[in-house]
């Protein structure tokens, strides 16, 4: 059942967006390798797919919702999987498994169209 609001995801993406790029530095595992990359990479990929998003808080609107969701689903499942397929999850693993089942949560219990007030909004501007 997908209840969380589009706007509230819209919110969620940027601050996660954000924690990804800091989380090497704010946790202490910025060793300079994969552990401290693929975080970096996947928060600035959030950035810029969010804005590129059809909802309330996307400036270029030229991705679906359905799409954002998907890609959310794909980087959660690496973000978690990868202390695992990268061969660093014997120095750290639990900020990538945790921040990762979270992205996959929001991806699986968000509503896939944005509201009625944006759609609203969308159809009066493509007339």
């Amino acid at each position: 059942m997908r209840f969380i609001p589009t706007k509230v995801h819209g919110v969620l993406d940027y601050l996660v967006g954000i924690l990804l790029i800091a989380a090497p530095w704010l946790f202490d595992f910025d060793r300079g390798g994969a552990e401290t990359w693929i975080p970096v990479i996947l928060g600035i990929a959030t950035l810029v797919y969010s804005i590129m998003t059809d909802y309330e808080l996307g400036l270029t609107r030229t991705l679906s919702m359905r799409t954002h969701l998907t890609l959310d689903l794909i980087s959660g499942i690496l973000l978690a999987a990868s202390p695992w397929i990268f061969g660093f999850a014997d120095y750290v693993y639990l900020p990538h498994l945790i921040l990762g089942i979270v992205e996959i949560g929001a991806s699986l219990l968000t509503k896939q169209e944005p509201s009625t007030e944006r759609r609203m909004h969308r159809m009066a501007h493509s007339h």
